[in-house]
């Protein structure tokens, strides 16, 4: 044993900063897998309604039945990352997903698919509140936004791939299964991640001046909603925000194809073209709130992007590339600034319980609207023979688009009034998060 491992943790070396950045591309490896295997449905959707007879309504629930679980399993996932700590959390809900995705290619009996998607997202949505919360703790105060685009360009290399496979796979689609067995075989990275996330982590403890895990307080359900006002409007934002991106990503595919004549290979590219620009603007973004602050004004903007798009793509002939790359970047940029945003106004040891009671309430909206606009179009027989049928569902997610705005105005309002804590203000440098703490109180008082 070395003497590095025996000295203690005050007169340790602090981790190296290529050491932390090591750990962030190995532990986004978990997302890389989740987001494949969630993103697998929508390049899948016509072959499903051809080959085994599925409805919109279904093809939604694949997706929602994804959230439904989350509404309260999330929020235990939370709790349970805060009692049995990251490491045993990743793993624990890795293994969920893969399981996940090994039931939803076993049967093409909907009702076989849709229990896998239940376990899969059972997994899926605590393995990134873990995630987010292992960042939390290698990176708070250093670079955290710019840490968390990086995350997000990895997983979102998972979706762009996904969404890409018509292309690079497409004797796969000949058959529905077979694009399933692929999602089988990338969500191993749910696994492999977290198992080298482990080694890594354990490594750097008995080396580098780093906290250990098992820090956290006992969880008071009735603190959680004696949050601030912040949280709750970002949380508002949270919920609209995603209920606009991932039930439209579930028909995109879908849509094209009946509106506008694409083929299922132009189709996924343009849906991937939405992933790719988010790849690359997010950790772009990420790293310039990170210098100058203004989240909550950055929040403002990528709302309002979202507004028109629906309705451009649902009334015009314009070019589909214009409204997917104003989505781009409202989705690179909300992500980018959202989630670490709840690090600075939420306390480290029930961070991750904040995160899983964020994501669960996401999950009612993402439950309700793909199973909410899976219902619209069949009601409105939405078709290539009808494609006026995706009017309400392009209203729909408008609408939210508004009230993303509307929360996000209210969270600016929130943060430059005497309570904020400091997301206009607060820019990355090598301090402690107390002492981060401590200048936004400082400056909000001003």
């Amino acid at each position: 044993m070395t003497s590095d491992a025996l000295s203690p943790a005050a007169e340790r070396p602090p981790v190296p900063t290529a050491y932390r950045w090591l750990v962030l591309v190995i532990i986004s490896l978990a997302m890389f897998g989740n987001y494949y295997a969630y993103d697998c449905i929508a390049p899948l959707a016509d072959v499903l309604k051809a080959q085994l007879g599925y409805s919109d309504k279904i093809i939604g629930l694949l997706n929602g039945i994804y959230s439904f679980p989350n509404i309260v399993m999330v929020l235990i996932g939370g709790v349970i990352i805060d009692r049995i700590g990251t490491r045993r959390g990743t793993l624990l809900f890795g293994t969920l997903c893969f399981l996940g995705a090994v039931l939803t290619a076993a049967s093409g009996n909907w009702m076989v698919m849709v229990s896998g998607r239940l376990l899969f997202g059972l997994g899926a949505e605590s393995l990134i509140v873990a995630v987010t919360t292992a960042m939390a703790k290698w990176f708070r105060g250093k670079e955290l936004s710019f840490a968390f685009g990086i995350n997000l360009m990895i997983a979102r290399l998972g979706s762009f791939v996904a969404q890409l496979s018509p292309g690079w796979a497409k004797p796969a689609y000949d058959h529905w299964q077979w694009p399933l067995i692929i999602a089988v075989a990338f969500s191993t990275f749910c696994i492999t991640g977290p198992i080298f996330y482990i080694l890594l982590e354990r490594r750097a403890e008995n080396r580098y001046a780093l906290a250990k895990e098992g820090e956290t307080d006992k969880v008071v359900w009735g603190d959680l909603f004696k949050m601030s006002p912040s949280y709750w409007y970002m949380v508002a934002l949270c919920v609209t925000f995603y209920s606009a991106i991932f039930p439209f990503q579930t028909f995109a595919v879908k849509f094209f194809m009946e509106t506008h004549g694409a083929t299922r290979e132009s189709g996924g590219q343009l849906l991937a073209m939405l992933t790719l620009f988010a790849m690359i603007a997010t950790p772009t973004f990420g790293l310039m709130v990170d210098k100058i602050g203004k989240r909550a004004l950055f929040m403002m903007f990528g709302s309002l992007l979202l507004i028109p798009v629906y309705l451009m793509m649902g009334y015009t002939s314009l070019s589909l590339v214009i409204p997917m790359a104003m989505m781009g970047i409202a989705y690179s940029l909300i992500p980018a600034i959202m989630w670490p945003s709840v690090a600075y106004i939420v306390d480290q040891k029930k961070l991750g319980t904040a995160y899983g009671l964020m994501t669960a309430i996401q999950n009612v909206g993402l439950f309700g609207f793909n199973v909410l606009v899976g219902w619209a179009n069949d009601h409105w027989n939405a078709s290539a023979a009808n494609p006026g049928g995706y009017h309400a569902g392009m209203w729909i997610f408008s609408c939210l688009g508004f009230f993303g705005l509307l929360f996000s105005f209210l969270l600016r309002r929130s943060e430059t009034g005497p309570h904020g804590h400091g997301l206009e203000t607060i820019v990355a440098r090598d301090k402690a998060p107390a002492d981060l703490a401590a200048e936004a109180a400082s400056e909000a008082e001003k």
